[in-house]
């Protein structure tokens, strides 16, 4: 099954396209496999770094990586009254439900 994910850039559309093969390495991969959840594996791991990949900027994967080893902070993040954490909150979410989507 294939995806196609749309994002705006500087006024044109990208198109990426993230397939549950497609596997890169990356902050996210890197934490999730280090993370040593049961269901973490290359593959799994891979597809959910090409999906950050394609919806999060290099700041975003590098803080949300941070979860994977303090949960606690996602939590803090979540609930900061700050503008940039409410905005980057709702990145992640809709991340985070895409990689649902395509990796599991």
């Amino acid at each position: 099954m294939v995806v196609t994910l749309v994002a705006s850039c500087g006024g044109g559309k990208s198109r990426t396209v993230v397939s549950r093969n497609t596997v890169s390495t990356g902050p996210i991969a890197t934490a999730c496999m280090q993370a040593g959840r049961s269901g973490a594996s290359y593959t799994r791991c891979g597809c959910v770094q090409s999906v950050a990949d394609a919806s999060l900027s290099n700041g975003d994967q590098r803080l949300g990586a941070s979860f994977f080893a303090d949960p606690h902070r996602a939590q803090e993040i979540r609930q900061s009254d700050k503008i940039g954490h409410s905005e980057f909150w709702q990145r992640w979410k809709a991340f985070g439900d895409k990689a649902a989507e395509i990796c599991t």
